[in-house]
């Protein structure tokens, strides 16, 4: 008699891999979304009986789904110019905070920020990443929501270094001035023009003073920092005398050298703390960055590391997932770096629906990291990911799917012809 279970298993297998395909075509659109493959494989074998040569002879049972595969390859990388979006190039997830202690994975990253400036995903779940303090990231801290600064205004730095690259002309004749100027900035924020003027004394030999305006101090009253500067014959600086010194000193790398003149100026007049400054002679490499040498006197560039307070504008991420916030007094700051994770099993992931996805026994726990570390993805600021749904391939997997639908229920109508002749047989 034949059995309608065999084709009711084909047709049930087929409306899987058809409900598989329409899912991919219906998904299409939708950021980082990963197509899905439906498998079969067949089912039990039942032994009717046996060859003259002794070979089992065995009837299959019908089919069923093996697997729902699914495709992790790269989908393309679209720019939306939206600096809140974020796409991965390559292995891994974006970490994401359930809210019930456990954490899921994405690779949507179409973000946004909450009302409490926290970056977060389309499902609203946190972005996990590694916190920064003071613009230094830690990545063996414990994963925190990445926040991002919106509203908030970054507290002044007073300056505490300044450098200078100029040059002082050797042929200057004796008493001749020249001025530079850089801006620095005291506790408050508050911007003080100091003003170095150099004056040549004799044959290799200048004078320095560095002062604010009058109106900078409480008393209205300016007193500049000054001294003395030597250089050899090949236009090096060699030694400063600052006033008071006893002696002058070497200006160098080797031990008992110097390799910084120290500026102090109290009683400013917005009530600031003192302002105290190293003003550095050296550069990277160690030489002197001030010069003498047979050209008109002039400052290549300024340096100092204060700045006033600033209000927070934009962000951006960077390659390596780094978070970075920018200010309108110009300045930027790290303030975390996105985390990325990955299993040894994808196919073992449990899909949730909103792009997430959870791990599993099958898919082993989560690793995390961070961008370029691991074999882990890149990031592409203002961008995102597109499905990787290939339309002609899923039209052609509908085609092959349909087919087999229609033969399968092919086999239902021919038993039912087969079963009412049976039973006409009996009448």
């Amino acid at each position: 008699m034949a059995s309608f279970f065999i084709p009711l298993t084909g047709l049930e297998s087929d409306s899987i891999a058809l409900n598989t395909i329409a899912n991919n075509l219906s998904n299409m659109n939708t950021t980082a979304f990963k197509a899905q493959t439906t498998n079969f494989s067949d089912l039990f074998y039942q032994e009717v009986g046996a060859s003259g040569a002794g070979n089992p002879i065995q009837v299959g049972a019908g089919v069923q789904v093996a697997s729902n595969e699914t495709s992790f390859t790269q989908g393309a990388i679209n720019s939306t110019g939206n600096n809140t979006d974020v796409a991965l190039n390559g292995n891994g997830f974006f970490v994401v905070n359930s809210g019930n202690g456990s954490y899921e994975y994405t690779r949507e990253g179409n973000f946004s920020t909450d009302t409490s400036g926290n970056l977060v995903a389309a499902s609203g779940m946190s972005v996990m990443g590694y916190p920064a303090a003071n613009g230094v990231v830690n990545t063996n801290a414990p994963l925190t929501a990445v926040n991002i600064p919106v509203g908030q205004v970054q507290e002044p730095q007073a300056t505490s270094t300044l450098s200078m690259t100029a040059n002082l002309d050797a042929v200057a004749d004796t008493g001749t001035q020249f001025p530079a100027q850089v801006t620095v900035y005291d506790s408050l924020g508050e911007p003080h023009v100091a003003t170095v003027t150099y004056q040549e004394t004799a044959n290799n030999a200048w004078s320095y003073s560095v002062a604010l305006p009058a109106a900078d101090f409480a008393s209205g009253k300016s007193t500049p920092i000054t001294g003395t500067m030597t250089f050899d014959a090949s236009g090096n600086l060699t030694t400063i005398e600052p006033a008071g010194a006893t002696a002058p000193s070497t200006v160098g790398t080797a031990a008992g050298d110097v390799s910084s003149i120290a500026l102090s100026f109290t009683g400013l007049a917005d009530g600031a703390n003192d302002l105290k400054i190293s003003w550095g002679l050296l550069g990277t490499s160690g030489t002197p960055t001030i010069s003498q040498v047979d050209t008109a006197s002039a400052v290549a560039s300024t340096k100092q590391n204060g700045f006033a307070s600033g209000q927070y504008q934009s962000f951006s991420i960077g390659s390596d997932g780094t978070v970075t916030a920018s200010y309108s007094n110009g300045q930027q700051e790290k303030v975390g770096q996105l985390a990325l994770a990955n299993v040894s099993n994808l196919q073992g992931l449990k899909l949730l629906g909103d792009g997430d996805y959870s791990t599993t026994l099958a898919s082993g726990t989560a690793s995390v990291g961070v961008s370029g570390t691991a074999g882990l993805a890149s990031m592409q600021d203002a961008s995102l990911e597109a499905s990787n749904v290939n339309i002609s391939a899923e039209f052609s997997d509908l085609i092959i799917a349909q087919r087999a639908f229609e033969a399968n229920a092919k086999s239902v109508t021919t038993f039912d012809t087969v079963t009412q002749d049976t039973i006409n047989m009996v009448h």
